[in-house]
């Protein structure tokens, strides 16, 4: 093989690999293993005093007020628990505008004065811990001189014990708040969020005349897609290691056209690290379903099954940061950017999410009569209106500079927001525009041919993966979140306006039978202004197609492409009033959500800009000087031999390197003129003129790529990266 001795190294480093020892042991494979490292209910029954357990079971599943009292008990029996299992630690962890998990870690010893030192955890240290505040993203909230700001203990999501190779510590999940009680996190906002959906959700419940309603929340299951690369080439590329994705990067001979890797057999190396992440997982509570080989090659997905929203949220991040670790050990690196390799599909984290409570279950789903389910025709209708009059928000809710790599790029859903209800939901609201649900279609039989084989039931409609939000059988997938966001920041937003819309609902229904209109008529007539006032953001068809976004605008839907064109959705009038007065964001908090946005946007671009750059004029530029060099000297050395040489291989390279050094001083100059701007137009700036000029930078040197010889190439190839495990 002639490669670069560079990318050679790093290949023989490969097929050299051996899957490490499974670290995580305990109890093996076998059901005991999942959530033994979990402070769990059934744990606490053990160990709390049966009033203390009841208290806190109370809060945990019926949303009920935290009795600090019971905080020392707490305290000391997860301590006891934490220190069997190894822990010497215990850290605060909390989520804070980063989009990662940040931690604060403190050991459980407390010197007695003595030269001794004994072990303790009071309920005043669970409950509330001081990590510095002006550190994190505040968007201005915080000036850098104020320091304080506060955790508070989430008794809703289970403590746990983190292991790794030297110990283990005990995790606490926690808010992350101000000294002045603004939210610096995407828990307070979503706990704040779901309260809202849950008080407007118990009126539309009574309304149907449900008495023993529980507290309502939220449900999601996000399937989370990720690349694995090998460590040996992420560390030859300057690009992935800082940006997370490749600025560079020719079309390799073969890619995804053949769709043989989705659904494909497993790699047996990523196998290994598959078992490896599952059993940690498993071990923690995170109730990981499903895995599998996604379209593009090297790409990958796990899924788990419905939590609550609020555990799902902190389970994701624990996902996340589990398979970073553990990756390391077998010689990958996790991307999770939204398009690390240009040319094949990217990453999304599709959030499947659904309403209900322990009593009245699922809210979302259908029966299977849905024309005569009068409760969730009301809740899909509310889903409809909100999609309608939020498709921003929503879209806003997933916006960032990586995410903008990958929606509408016929491998994701388009940045407009629509919502796919399917043939049999589609028919039922058809019928009640017209006046009333008299039937719904239903499943059928679907015969193979094979007597041998039995006859499968075939679904009243088909699914829609070109829809943003489509409803799925039982719940609605919002498939346009990005891989390496949190689902945190969607998720608060839909509650946020759900929480409006059962609102509505609930409002117009009450004054309806309170004019003395019968009840099911008082539904049939509000379901079928939501059909005619929102229907519009209904879509059953190809989101792909060009024809599709030309009739979303003339439907009045937003066309949101890009992150700069969304950020605008945080400070309209409608958005400041929707989150105060469902107690979600203040106007503080939301401007501040808006900065850190466009400060996160700005930074990332500016890191890639000058990744470009670098990478350009240190690797790809000499590389293809001294194989022009070589070129010259050939053609010298054949003409002083008497030899007329072919130029034609010596000019195209000499054109590409031209090219090059002038996309290098093209870029240069976008990067110099963004400090003329600030704010949004900065942010414009660097969308419409940095971004293109790093691609004219891109483009020469994938063109080169192609060209120069492969030994001077030093950078791994997508060949090599996306294929080699």
């Amino acid at each position: 093989m002639t490669a670069n001795p560079t990318r050679l190294g790093a290949i023989r480093e490969i097929e050299a690999n051996e899957a490490p020892a499974a670290f995580f042991n305990g109890t093996g494979d076998s059901p005991e293993i999942f959530g033994e490292n979990v402070f769990s209910l059934p744990v606490m029954a053990k160990r709390l005093p049966k009033s203390v357990y009841k208290s806190v079971a109370a809060t945990i599943e019926k949303g009920e007020k935290l009795d600090p009292a019971i905080a020392d008990v707490v305290a000391a029996a997860m301590k006891d628990w934490a220190m069997e299992k190894g822990a010497t630690h215990y850290a605060h962890v909390f989520y804070p505008l980063t989009g990662l998990s940040a931690e604060k870690h403190d050991s459980f010893m407390e010197p007695v004065g003595d030269g001794t030192a004994i072990w303790e955890f009071q309920g005043k240290i669970l409950v509330q811990g001081e990590p510095d505040a002006s550190s994190f993203p505040n968007g201005g909230i915080r000036a850098t001189f104020e320091a304080r700001g506060y955790t508070g203990w989430d008794v809703q999501s289970p403590a746990y014990i983190l292991e790794s190779p030297n110990g283990s510590t005990l995790c606490i999940p926690t808010i992350f708040v101000s000294m002045t009680g603004e939210a610096l996190d995407y828990k307070t906002p979503l706990l704040r969020s779901q309260n809202a959906m849950s008080d407007q959700a118990t009126r539309v419940l009574a309304l149907f005349g449900h008495k023993d309603i529980d507290n309502v929340v939220s449900y999601c299951g996000p399937e989370q897609e990720y690349f694995l690369v090998d460590t040996s080439f992420v560390n030859a590329r300057p690009d992935l290691l800082n940006a997370g994705r490749t600025l560079f990067g020719a079309k390799p001979p073969k890619g995804q056209e053949f769709d043989d890797h989705y659904f494909g057999a497993i790699p047996e190396r990523v196998q290994h690290f598959m078992f490896d992440t599952e059993r940690a997982l498993f071990k923690l509570g995170v109730p990981a379903k499903t895995r599998h080989n996604e379209v593009a090659p090297g790409q990958f997905e796990i899924a788990p099954v419905f939590e609550k929203a609020n555990l799902a949220a902190d389970h994701q991040q624990l996902i996340m940061s589990t398979f970073k670790s553990i990756a390391k050990r077998h010689g990958f690196e996790a991307l999770f950017h939204e398009k690390p390799f240009a040319g094949v599909n990217g990453s999304g984290k599709h959030v499947n999410f659904s309403f209900g409570n322990g009593n009245q279950g699922n809210f979302l789903n259908p029966g299977d009569n849905p024309h005569d389910n009068a409760q969730f025709l009301v809740f899909c209708a509310a889903v409809i209106r909100a999609v309608h009059l939020y498709g921003g928000l929503l879209r806003v809710s997933i916006a960032s500079a990586g995410n903008d790599h990958r929606l509408g790029a016929n491998e994701a859903p388009p940045a407009i927001i629509s919502i796919f209800l399917g043939e049999q939901l589609q028919d039922v609201f058809e019928q009640i525009a017209k006046g009333g649900a008299t039937s719904s279609k239903q499943k059928g039989a679907l015969s193979v041919g094979v007597d041998a084989l039995p006859v499968l039931t075939q679904d009243a409609g088909d699914r829609n993966r070109t829809s943003p939000m489509a409803f799925t059988g039982n719940r609605f997938e919002f498939r346009a979140v990005g891989s390496a966001q949190t689902v945190a920041a969607p998720l608060t937003i839909i509650n946020t306006i759900m929480a409006e819309a059962l609102d509505y609902l609930a409002t117009e229904l009450e004054a309806a039978v309170a004019a003395g209109t019968e009840f099911n008529a008082a539904v049939q007539q509000v379901l079928a202004k939501v059909i005619e006032q929102h229907g519009a953001a209904v879509f059953n068809g190809n989101g792909y197609s060009s024809e599709w976004h030309e009739e979303a605008v003339q439907r009045g839907l937003k066309k949101l492409d890009t992150t700069v064109d969304s950020l605008p959705e945080y400070q309209t009038p409608e958005a400041k009033a929707l989150f105060s007065k469902y107690g979600v964001f203040n106007e503080a908090e939301l401007e501040a959500r808006y900065e850190v946005a466009l400060e996160q946007y700005l930074m990332a671009v500016n890191v890639e800009a000058n990744l470009t750059e670098e990478i350009a004029q240190t690797i790809i530029l000499p590389a293809a000087v001294r194989y022009q060099t070589e070129l010259a000297g050939n053609i010298a050395a054949l003409k002083a031999a008497g030899v007329e040489g072919d130029l034609e291989d010596l000019n195209a390279v000499s054109a590409l390197v031209a090219e090059l050094r002038a996309g290098i001083k093209g870029l240069q100059a976008a990067v110099a003129a963004q400090h003329d701007t600030e704010g949004i137009a900065e942010a414009a700036h660097v969308k419409d003129v940095v971004l293109p000029a790093m691609l004219a930078v891109r483009a020469a040197a994938d063109s080169l790529e192609g060209v120069v010889a492969d030994d001077l190439w030093t950078l791994p190839t997508y060949q090599e990266m996306l294929f080699i495990k």
